[in-house]
């Protein structure tokens, strides 16, 4: 666990911010190579993942700063702008909202392009990980005897205050969480990226990256440290259900005899 890379005078380089730039231009690639494979334009990838990364950015915080009111209000500007505390979920519905903004006011069909965009959003999500796991920002697992259990002494956020709040010793090991995700995604990107090439109506791709990732991040809540807010379920757990049952509803419903899909675009960009 490296939290900083390096610091030279007054400039910090964090792993956290290295990973999630090398996470949105490894998710450019993909988009844009998928715009050129359905014929739209490549050059578009840019512009959705700079509104992705500004809408996600800006959801991520105000999810936050609502799971957290109180702190919100005992320090409310360092709580906005502190580098720490982003929720994924928050991130997710903001990017969603911005870059779908992007795609209506451009005139674009909508579910040719997020279907574009779905294999991005998981090799993203699995690189975004490997930043929290260098970072240690707060969402490692619960403690663990298991051979690749570790300890997050240099957490840049949370570690000495959690384990002394639930007596436990500041070296107790625990499951690697973002490593679980990271591997997770990495699957959830490589179904979608081999099945994209099948016949399938427009959205089915951001369906299935719906349903997928949903199932993902609902199991590996178990051995996250998140607390349960109902039903026994954390609140990632519960917006994993209804993104799942989200994603398998439009599943069915673009799987009836009246599913008509185009002819995927060839060409050099569709190798």
């Amino acid at each position: 666990m490296h939290p900083v890379i390096f610091s030279i005078g007054p400039l910090t380089v964090y792993s956290f911010g290295v990973m999630l730039a090398i996470a949105f231009l490894t998710a450019a690639h993909v988009v844009q190579r998928e715009l050129a494979r359905k014929g739209l334009d490549p050059e578009l990838a840019s512009s959705f993942v700079l509104w992705a990364a500004i809408g996600g950015l800006v959801g991520s915080r105000i999810l936050s700063l609502v799971e957290d009111w109180q702190g919100f209000l005992e320090h409310p500007l360092g709580f906005i702008f502190t580098g720490a505390g982003f929720v994924f979920y928050g991130g997710l519905v903001g990017g969603f909202v911005t870059v779908s903004l992007v795609i209506w006011r451009r005139g674009l069909p909508w579910l040719r392009v997020v279907d574009c965009i779905a294999p991005g959003l998981a090799v993203g999500q699995a690189i975004g990980r490997i930043g929290c796991q260098l970072a240690g920002d707060g969402d490692w697992g619960k403690p663990s005897t298991l051979p690749w259990a570790m300890s997050y002494p240099n957490a840049i956020i949370g570690w000495e205050a959690w384990t002394s709040a639930n007596g436990l010793p500041a070296d107790v090991r625990v499951h690697p969480a973002p490593i679980y995700e990271t591997i997770a995604y990495t699957a959830v990107f490589l179904v979608l990226w081999r099945r994209r090439r099948t016949p399938h109506p427009d959205g089915f791709m951001l369906w299935l990256y719906l349903l997928l990732s949903g199932a993902m991040r609902f199991l590996v809540e178990f051995v996250r440290i998140n607390a349960p807010v109902a039903l026994g379920l954390t609140e990632a757990q519960l917006i994993s259900l209804a993104i799942m049952l989200a994603g398998s509803v439009q599943i069915w419903r673009s799987s009836g005899p009246a599913a008509v899909t185009a002819p995927a675009a060839t060409g050099p960009a569709a190798r």
